[in-house]
């Protein structure tokens, strides 16, 4: 079971296929250029160009930046041409005809700001520049906007990944699938389908898992040599100056002062890193001309067309919109000034899974207006404080490897029982309909006899039938509990006290006669880092490390609090 979720995880997370494939066909004939740029720091990146033949006024241009090089691209940028813009495509460096090292996410940044400074400078740019585009192509936005240029009016991230925050780790803990992802997008100038979708991927996380081998000797074991990227991302496992140069970072947000429309949705792996930009920007610019679009959508369908049904999950009629044709709608409202898409409403728009209507709201904060407390007492979500503090044990062998617990369960939304070797607990039963709408977070009270644990909190919904609906999760590493950027180990014996709250926004009306449930779970699978709890680096802990199971005990004053919309 588990290899077919690591399938899906890896497609949900980080592959983007073509935004293109669903779009209107191309139409007419363009003058189609490509060129080798030269960047201010002697590098060079491929840059594809599309524009209208027989045009001769000046135009905006759509511009994407990425490392997903396919042939295919000139569709996207024949598009955009085709809707009254000039279409610009640019790959990282080492993809396409460009020399050099293909490392992600290190220089898009700033060779990005070098393409739009080159788009604008052309005869035929009217001086605008609008981005767009999912997944990869969403964090090369974000990059752009660290210094922004001035010819940058607008960017449409669609499940946009943040470096270091979501990817190749969430919440500090490295996540094993983007490690056959670095040699699909390097084994070659485009991508190596073929190798990628192979069985080796599998077999190899196995083979380590099995083997209890230190999580950086990963790429030993595929008989390549090194693989460079990988082995920067392992050494900075905390969320500091190496990620930090990639994207926005603190008082650079309070600079971006361009119209941004974010989409994403509450099962997409980006959620994280689209929310990163959102709260940020929020935060150091208040002033922030920002929109979200999110409803019921994964990875793909946040970015273009949602699955009318996902992953066994069928969507609300109201959820099944056309991205793709809101996102040229938004460039068309910069632009042309034409209306604003209609679904726009308000600043923040989210679907309700279960209600069939969408919600529109000034900002993310209100999503809810209510928050309910739960205390995690025997098997049992409390609404009151227990009055007696009690505590409910867990014992994890990370020297044996004939079970595994991961805090996965996307592969599937709707479940009819829950396999988990975790703690369970289950509110009353809803007296009447309640709708969840937030990101749920909480604080967990434990004593364990190690320095560290990587952990998991899932929320689902037991429905009157007595099925489960997958809602959301953290993961998330307990040393790095109140700060990404600063490790802080825990004390063998004490109380500590773990706090957590970067968590996937939902939203979804529970019907009367459910309940809400809470696993809680320590991360031991072939899919992830194992934290073996030395205080050591986590990378360099093996089953060696092993020789002393973990015992956890998880004190009932620990609560989780879940935002509501009444």
């Amino acid at each position: 079971m588990m290899r077919k979720i690591f399938s899906l995880l890896l497609l949900c997370l980080i592959f983007g296929k073509p935004a293109s494939a669903q779009n209107k066909p191309s139409t007419g004939t363009y003058i189609r250029d490509s060129i080798l740029l030269k960047t201010r720091d002697g590098a060079s990146v491929t840059v594809i160009v599309a524009r209208k033949k027989g045009a001769t006024q000046k135009l905006p241009t759509i511009f994407q930046f990425t490392i997903y090089a396919r042939r295919t691209d000139t569709l996207k940028i024949q598009e955009a041409a085709d809707r009254g813009y000039i279409g610009v495509m640019a790959y990282s460096r080492g993809k396409w005809n460009s020399a050099g090292d293909i490392l992600a996410y290190e220089t898009d940044g700033r060779d990005a700001y070098d393409v739009i400074d080159w788009i604008s400078k052309q005869p035929w740019s009217d001086g605008r520049v609008g981005m767009y585009g999912g997944s990869y192509n969403g964090f090369t936005q974000w990059a752009a906007t660290k210094k922004l240029h001035p010819a940058l009016k607008t960017i449409v991230p669609s499940a946009a990944v943040a470096p270091g925050l979501d990817v190749p780790m969430t919440n500090n803990v490295q996540m094993s699938f983007v490690f056959s992802w670095t040699y699909y997008i390097a084994n070659n100038k485009f991508l190596d389908e073929k190798d990628y979708n192979g069985p080796q991927w599998n077999q190899l996380y196995w083979n380590w898992y099995n083997q209890g081998l230190p999580y950086h000797s990963l790429d030993s074991l595929t008989g390549r040599g090194t693989n460079t990227m990988f082995q920067h991302w392992v050494t900075h496992p905390a969320y500091d100056k190496y990620w930090q140069d990639m994207i926005p970072y603190k008082s650079d947000f309070a600079h971006i002062n361009i119209p941004i429309l974010s989409t994403t949705g509450y099962y997409d792996g980006g959620q994280i890193g689209g929310m990163y930009y959102y709260r940020e920007l929020a935060k150091y610019n208040p002033k922030a001309d920002q929109y979200v679009l999110i409803g019921p959508y994964g990875h793909f369908g946040s970015q273009s067309h949602p699955d009318t049904v996902y992953n066994g999950y069928r969507i609300d009629d109201a959820a099944r919109i056309n991205i793709h044709e809101i996102i040229y709608q938004w460039f068309d409202y910069i632009f042309k000034n034409k209306p604003k898409p209609a679904i726009l409403k308000n600043r923040f728009n989210f679907e309700v899974m279960g209600s069939n209507q969408w919600q529109h709201v000034p900002s993310l904060k209100q999503m809810s207006n209510d928050t309910l407390k739960f205390y995690l007492n025997n098997n049992h979500l409390a609404a009151i404080k227990p009055k007696k503090q009690t505590s409910m044990p867990q014992k994890i062998d990370f020297a044996n490897r004939n079970d595994i617990s991961s805090y996965y369960f996307e592969n599937q939304l709707i479940y009819d029982s829950i396999n988990t070797s975790g703690l369970v607990f289950k509110s009353d039963v809803l007296t009447k309909p309640l709708t969840i709408s937030g990101a749920f977070s909480g604080l967990l009270k434990t004593i364990i006899n190690k320095k560290d644990m990587d952990y998991h909190v899932v929320l689902f919904e037991q429905m009157p039938d007595g099925k489960y609906f997958f809602l959301s999760y953290f993961m998330g590493r307990a040393s790095y509990a109140t700060s990404t950027e600063k490790r802080r180990l825990l004390t063998p014996g004490k109380t500590e006290t773990i706090p957590f709250s970067n968590t996937y926004i939902t939203a979804r009306r529970l019907n009367k006669g459910s309940r809400i449930v809470i696993v809680l779970n320590v991360n031991k699978s072939p899919f992830e880092q194992i934290n073996y709890g030395t205080g050591k680096p986590v990378s360099d802990e093996s089953i060696k490390d092993a020789k002393i199971p973990l015992h956890i005990k998880w004190l009932n004053s620990s609560y989780i609090n879940i935002p509501v919309l009444k």
